[in-house]
C-alpha cells in the first residue's frame, strides 16, 4: 500500500496566507512560530537599532521579522518553484539587487536569530544548516536567557566553532567595517 503524499508548499502558496501568521517554509514544509516574548523583542530591537544607526548613509540595509528571505531563490525561479522561505529575526543585506517587495532573494550577508523556547532547536540546527548551505557569511545566535551571543563565520562553505560572547563583551560585526555592538547595552 502506498504511503500518503505529504503536501508540499511553495512561495506561491505562502503569498496567499494570512499576513498575521508567522509561517516559514523549510523544503516545502510549513513551520509555524508562536509570538515572541517581550524579552526576545527587546533584544531584537536593541540589536536592530544599533545596526540601523551604524548603517545610516551606507548601502547595506537591516530588516527585522517578519521579513521573508528566500535563501535559494535564483533569478529564473518562479514562486511555485521556491520551497524555502525563512523569517530571520534580523537580516543585513548589502546587495540592493537581492531586495524586492517580498523581501530578500538569496542569502543575506548576516543573520541574527534571537532564541525563544519554541524556536531554539530550529535556530540551532535547522536554520544553522540552511544558512550555512545558502552562504550567509555571518550567523549570530543570541540567547536572552544566558545573555550570550554565538557568532559563526562562514569559511570555505562551512561555519566554524562559534566565538561566544557574554554580556560584558563588545562584538565586532565582521561583515560591516568598524561596526561593534556593546552587549551590555543589548542585554540591559
Amino acid at each position: 500500500m502506498a504511503l500518503p503524499q505529504e503536501m508540499r508548499y511553495t512561495l506561491a502558496d505562502a503569498l496567499a496566507w494570512d499576513e498575521n501568521e508567522r509561517i516559514e517554509l523549510i523544503g516545502g514544509v510549513p513551520v509555524m512560530h508562536a509570538t515572541p516574548v517581550r524579552k526576545h523583542q527587546r533584544v531584537l530591537l536593541k540589536i536592530a537599532k544599533r545596526l540601523e544607526d551604524y548603517l545610516e548613509d551606507k548601502t547595506c540595509e537591516v530588516n527585522i521579522a517578519p521579513f521573508s528571505v528566500r535563501l535559494f531563490e535564483t533569478a529564473e525561479d518562479r514562486p511555485e518553484n521556491v520551497d524555502t522561505v525563512v523569517e530571520p529575526d534580523i537580516s543585513v543585506v548589502c546587495d540592493p539587487d537581492k531586495l524586492d517587495d517580498i523581501g530578500c532573494k538569496g542569502a543575506p550577508d548576516m543573520i541574527a536569530e534571537i532564541l525563544s523556547p519554541s524556536t531554539q532547536r530550529n535556530d540551532r540546527m535547522v536554520k544553522f544548516s540552511l544558512y550555512q548551505r545558502a552562504g550567509v557569511k555571518e550567523y549570530w545566535i543570541v540567547d536572552p536567557e544566558t545573555e550570550t551571543v554565538q557568532v559563526y563565520l562562514l569559511e570555505e562553505g562551512q561555519y566554524h566553532a562559534a566565538q561566544v560572547y557574554t554580556r560584558q563583551s563588545k562584538v565586532k560585526v565582521e561583515v560591516l567595517d568598524a561596526c561593534v555592538l556593546d552587549l551590555e547595552q543589548v542585554f540591559a
